[in-house]
């Protein structure tokens, strides 16, 4: 991975731009909550290392990059993000693969006050003032 483009989206050595399967996280344009934490674990956990990525079904989005499931050093990125707390399931069928197993994580996740489901990023999307 030469370049982090955000929490789900990086740039390999060839160009190729790789969505990761079956989450989501914040956007950075504009920078919504948990964006930037969700940004840097994705660096720190991809950033200058060698991936491998694993395609599902469908293999590209309507963008044109490559849809797929990232792993580093035996770490599964797109699971490891969710049970961070730093990205929400989002699955699109055909690309159902771990569809539960995500779930189960985004539950532990929410559970645990993790990330997105931490008390200070509900403080931060009520709308109070």
């Amino acid at each position: 991975c030469t370049r982090v483009i955000d929490g789900d989206t990086i740039e390999l050595a060839d160009g190729e731009h790789v969505r990761y399967i079956g989450m989501d996280t914040p956007e950075m344009r504009p920078v919504e909550a948990y964006a930037k934490a969700a940004t840097e674990a994705n660096r720190e956990l991809v950033e200058g290392k060698s991936v491998i990525v694993v395609p599902d079904v469908e293999l590209r989005d309507r963008y044109g990059r490559l849809l797929a499931y990232v792993y580093v050093d035996g770490t599964f990125v797109n699971a490891e993000l969710v049970r961070r707390g730093l990205a929400q399931v989002a699955t699109y069928p055909p690309n159902v693969r771990y569809q539960e197993y995500f779930l189960k994580l985004q539950r532990q996740a929410r559970a645990a006050g993790r990330g997105l489901w931490s008390e200070e990023s509900a403080e931060s999307t009520s709308g109070s003032s």
